[in-house]
């Protein structure tokens, strides 16, 4: 039989075991992702399992199936892209660029939470007195948060045994580190352990535990991809350096839907939860520019009015440019091909830049009606109304395509003013909202013809 090797190496991409270095990975084709892992030692074969007993092995109708009870952060755009709040024994992963305010928010959360239950922070990147002066800083009650400095996971196991806590914040899993892994902090094999024994931790015993990630230099998780398997709930805090704005975006979440979002805003008290996210992306100025457009997408499990805007100019170059912001390069592409084939518009000889006010990433394909009517406002000098939203799929035949929730859509703008809406046929309500009329349309150029009207 052969003999397990002590080391492997281990893809930060896939999780992927390798026997020997390589440059690329033979899983996922990643290159220069393999880091040594000291491999545990275990018995191989049929002697391995000889003095194993068999596991407990239930049907599933009769598993007994209980509400999970949730724990409110006081955030309620928090509890929102949680699913509605913290589970008993979840784990959930914050990740985000330094300086967006992952620290900042679950200090804020772990000082309220404090008062009602036992919270525990565990903090390997600063001392007591610096998070200390950051809380007094912002204004925050201290008296009922446990703060301990540590990086050993063996004594931040043991400590939150003894205490119980029923929230635990570990600040952050790449500076952790197990004392039988012969490698530093920050690689995989200490970043994959370090977090596989606080998820066991935090099941067994029902403890609310948040990691914080850091993040690579192009913006994903810092670690092996196992990591983001391993937890619950995989949040993501957006910032750019010109906006004091923050956007908390899930990408995985065992208890909610994915891609929910929460807004807050940076102040000098720290972060401070926006209610009413869409009126801040309507900030628009009060003369009317050609190529701008408000669109309604489908944030998560709520409607969101944001502005997209267009410029369309004649191009130098031999190779016009093709710059999306906040949308994905590759579908403007597209729909600018759609819009030559099936709306009659040669746009190959002109630049076109499109850009999502407010920072906002938008993925979802709602907004492809209301990109193509800003490119055309744009390419013809036309101002489109500012009582005009619009949302739908475009197909590359040129029909419009339904998206999900639109009436909630159509009610979300209807609330913010909007009295004219063009959206896809199979979107037309049976009766509009009040005070709004509904141009439903079922081609491109229905929709053409309806902002030329």
């Amino acid at each position: 039989m052969a003999k397990r090797p002590a080391n492997a190496y281990v893809c930060s991409d896939c999780g992927a075991e390798h026997g020997k270095w390589q440059g690329q990975c033979a899983d996922c084709g990643a290159w220069n992702t393999l880091s040594e892992f000291r491999m545990p030692a275990a018995g191989g074969g049929e002697r391995g399992f000889a003095g194993a007993a068999d596991g407990q092995v239930t049907r599933l109708a009769e598993v007994e199936v209980a509400a999970q009870p949730r724990l409110s952060t006081g955030f309620a755009e928090l509890d929102l892209v949680l699913g509605g709040g913290l589970v008993v024994g979840s784990c959930v992963l914050i990740g985000g660029e330094p300086g967006a305010g992952k620290s900042t928010l679950l200090l804020q959360v772990l000082t309220q939470l404090g008062a009602r239950q036992p919270v525990l922070y565990v903090t390997g990147e600063e001392s007591p007195q610096q998070v200390a002066l950051r809380a007094r800083r912002l204004e925050l009650p201290l008296g009922d948060l446990e703060i301990m400095a540590e990086t050993a996971v063996e004594t931040i196991c043991a400590t939150a045994l003894r205490r119980a806590p029923r929230v635990l914040v570990v600040d952050s899993v790449q500076v952790l580190h197990c004392a039988e892994i012969g490698s530093a902090p920050g690689t995989v094999s200490q970043v994959r352990e370090s977090a596989a024994r606080l998820v066991r931790l935090a099941k067994q015993t029902g403890t609310a535990l948040f990691l914080v990630g850091h993040v690579t230099k192009e913006g994903a998780l810092a670690g092996p991809k196992v990591l983001e398997h391993m937890i619950d709930c995989s949040l993501m805090l957006e910032s750019s350096h010109d906006n004091r704005f923050r956007i908390l975006r899930s990408h995985k979440n065992r208890f909610g839907a994915v891609n929910e979002l929460g807004v807050f805003a940076m102040t000098d008290r720290g972060l401070r939860e926006v209610a009413n996210p869409s009126a801040i992306f309507l900030q628009r100025g009060e003369d009317t520019a050609a190529g701008s457009l408000v669109m309604v997408v489908w944030e998560g499990t709520r409607p969101l009015l944001v502005e997209v805007q267009a410029l369309v100019d004649a191009s130098s170059l031999g190779n016009p440019r093709r710059v999306a912001v906040g949308l994905e390069g590759n579908r403007l592409a597209m729909l600018l091909a759609v819009l030559h084939r099936h709306g009659g518009l040669m746009l190959g000889d002109q630049d076109v830049f499109a850009n999502v006010v407010g920072g906002v990433r938008v993925v979802e394909t709602g907004a492809d009606l209301p990109v193509l009517l800003a490119v055309v406002s744009s390419f013809r000098d036309r101002p489109l109304s500012r009582q005009l939203v619009a949302f739908g799929e475009v197909g590359l035949a040129g029909e419009i395509r339904p998206v999900p929730g639109g009436q909630e859509r159509l009610r979300e703008a209807a609330k913010h003013g909007f009295t004219r809406a063009i959206v896809p046929a199979a979107n037309a309500p049976r009766q509009p909202p009040p005070g709004m009329e509904v141009i439903a349309v079922r081609h491109l150029a229905e929709a053409l013809a309806a902002i030329e009207g």
